[in-house]
């Protein structure tokens, strides 16, 4: 008898990056415009979109939750379900493409720390159980993203972070994934960090709390963190990324079968010109789905950025698989011959039977930066790759327990200093 997550079809969407005003159309939300971006998503066959409320516009006073953007929310959703899109919803908005969107009443005059504050905590925990709970009836909802890489405003490099212990982000991560299950229980809940998670020293959010916290682990894959740049556009360790990361998070897994969600992903320009987004796109899927327990692949992003809209890193303005006026680009073609070469069909691939082994910390993982591009680690597994190996990677912890490496399928085990 299969286990769900491997009978569970693969899933297809997009981030949901609205035409109109970008994720300002909350400020002046045209349902029409919004059903007209969900109709050019859905054509391309994808089944789900991943939605950003702006939390300072959901919730600009700590004990104003506004009634009408969460019915503008709401109102979203039953568009995306009219066309066969399931929602998930990012609660904390938080950060997004560069910009910070955090409520006046964190800030400033009123600063307080975002993780370990009482009243902010439980601000928060009261704006994710109101989401959860508005769309819990919906059939089309998957279910709440705690929110948008939160865990870059816990370290540096951001300019201003609220710092905190690994144990505060893990019992911040708890109280805010039980706040969305009270909200909506039953759904898939889950959080979601950039990658710092898993390739910088110190980092308060860790790896183990990724893939055991929430009802899957999320990744978030962007070559533009020193990839590409290393190992150019066509490289492997480029066009693997995606995969790396995936069994990186899998490393950590105490349920062998716990589903990662590749959450975000995109072919940024100019790391990969435009030319050759299509065969990244391509390339990038299809290595990411030669992983095991993949839920599904949800791309970055589903419409391109107005020029008209200023101070964004030139990189974000072209990511989309759609233009702004709703034209399909070379990687929103390959990301429709992907899903139609998917249809009907089971995700099965065969195991990895060789993981290279990870020698760090189980629990808090100091010396993460091994595993981030030219770390070691990272390089490692990239050469192997190259070699026609496809690694699993293993944490030493477990390199000798031989019922977690049967469970796994692998075989043989292999050091860093043994890849040749």
């Amino acid at each position: 008898m299969p286990h769900p997550a491997t009978a569970q079809k693969l899933r297809f969407g997009a981030n949901y990056t609205p035409t109109q005003g970008w994720f300002h159309h909350w400020l002046d939300f045209d349902l029409d415009a919004v059903r007209a971006d969900l109709d050019s998503i859905a054509q391309l066959g994808l089944d789900h979109i991943r939605v950003f409320p702006l939390w300072p516009l959901f919730q600009p006073n700590r004990t104003l939750i506004r009634p009408r953007a969460v019915e503008q929310l709401v109102a979203l959703a039953d568009a995306a379900a009219e066309r066969g899109l399931d929602v998930n919803v990012d609660g904390l908005q938080g950060h997004l493409s560069s910009f910070d969107f955090l409520p006046a009443w964190t800030r400033t005059w009123h600063r307080r720390n975002l993780f370990t504050d009482p009243d902010v905590v439980a601000g928060q925990e009261a704006y994710l159980r109101t989401l959860a709970a508005a769309l819990a009836d919906r059939p089309n909802f998957l279910g709440m993203t705690v929110g948008n890489e939160v865990n870059q405003f816990s370290y540096d490099p951001h300019p201003d972070p609220d710092r905190i212990s690994p144990e505060q982000a893990a019992r911040w991560l708890e109280r805010m994934l039980a706040a969305c299950e009270a909200g909506a229980p039953g759904r898939l809940h889950l959080h979601a960090e950039y990658d710092a998670a898993w390739y910088q020293d110190g980092h308060p959010f860790t790896p183990a709390q990724a893939a055991r916290l929430g009802g899957a682990t999320a990744v978030h894959s962007w070559v533009f963190n020193g990839t590409a740049q290393r190992h150019g556009r066509t490289g492997t360790a480029t066009e693997h990324h995606a995969a790396y990361l995936i069994e990186l998070a899998r490393a950590w897994h105490t349920d062998p079968h716990r589903p990662v969600w590749l959450q975000e992903v995109g072919a940024p320009a100019p790391h990969i010109p435009a030319e050759h987004a299509a065969r990244f796109t391509e390339a990038t899927v299809a290595n990411a789905l030669d992983c095991a327990h993949v839920w599904g692949v949800t791309w970055w992003c589903s419409h391109d950025v107005s020029r008209g809209l200023a101070d964004f890193p030139e990189l974000e303005y072209s990511l989309g698989l759609l233009t702004v006026d709703r034209a399909v680009k070379p990687a929103g073609k390959a990301i429709a011959g992907i899903v139609e070469e998917w249809r009907g069909r089971e995700h099965r691939p065969a195991p990895r039977t060789t993981a290279l082994v990870l020698d760090t910390d189980p629990v808090t993982a100091p010396d993460r930066s091994v595993c981030a591009p030219g770390g070691a680690f990272f390089e490692a597994w990239a050469a192997l790759t190259a070699q026609g190996v496809r690694p699993a990677v293993v944490l030493a912890a477990y390199a000798h327990d031989k019922e977690h490496l049967a469970a796994r399928g692998i075989t043989a085990t292999v050091t860093p200093e043994e890849v040749v």
